[in-house]
């Protein structure tokens, strides 16, 4: 079975930019762990977040991301190569997390109308591994535990966490996904269109007005 070569997966286990987009495709269609685990790693975390905006809670989110990493192996014989295959992933994840937060709407809903509110874990426990896996607790790295920081510096990165994450939830859906993909998950502009379904001039407003968003909510944090 054939592996991505030394320099196409680092120590670290991502898949670097320079890694051509055909040469991942071949790589995944040939079974390559590694480089399937590699972007895994590097991609969850963001598509975690994007899925928080359609679900209810980080469970629902999770179920989501694992949800389209299954569609990913799935469908990937039958994907043509118009997109990359980071907006190809993504596309699937904001359908599925779409889907995910009606249904969960209409169930609470539901729920709320015949005056039983659902209980429990939306997400089975056996998902999750135990205490001898990869990532304890998780399926992913997106939740495995992070180093300790000064206090100071955690209390700041969780204010301006907080206050991103807020004025990302007052940006109308289409802005809010167009920066979340561009500039926290680094993709082309391309690559945003084709995940979105945009024009390149449409994802450009979108864009341009979500990013003037955040940064006043940002100045108004600083001036304050």
């Amino acid at each position: 079975m054939p592996t991505l070569s030394d320099s196409a997966v680092r120590v670290d286990g991502r898949v670097p930019s320079t890694v051509e987009d055909d040469e991942l495709l071949v790589r995944l269609r040939a079974g390559d762990a590694a480089a399937f685990a590699a972007i895994v790693d590097e991609w969850s975390p963001v598509m975690l977040s994007v899925a928080r905006r359609f679900v209810h809670d980080r469970q629902a989110a999770e179920d989501v991301v694992q949800d389209t990493w299954l569609g990913v192996m799935s469908g990937l014989a039958r994907f043509e190569g118009r997109s990359s295959v980071r907006s190809w992933v993504f596309s699937i994840l904001i359908n599925r997390a779409k889907t995910r937060g009606s249904r969960d709407a209409r169930v609470l809903c539901s729920a709320r109308l015949t005056g039983l509110e659902p209980s429990g874990p939306t997400v089975d426990p056996v998902r999750f591994q135990g205490a001898d896996g990869a990532y304890p607790g998780h399926w992913t790295s997106a939740g495995a535990p992070r180093p300790w920081d000064q206090p100071e510096r955690q209390v700041l990165a969780h204010e301006l966490g907080a206050l991103i994450d807020r004025a990302l939830d007052e940006l109308p859906e289409r802005q809010r996904l167009v920066v979340q993909l561009r500039d926290v998950q680094g993709m082309s502009a391309e690559e945003a269109c084709a995940a979105l379904g945009l024009s390149p001039g449409n994802q450009r407003v979108l864009l341009h007005r979500g990013r003037a968003a955040l940064r006043a909510a940002l100045e108004g944090y600083h001036h304050g």
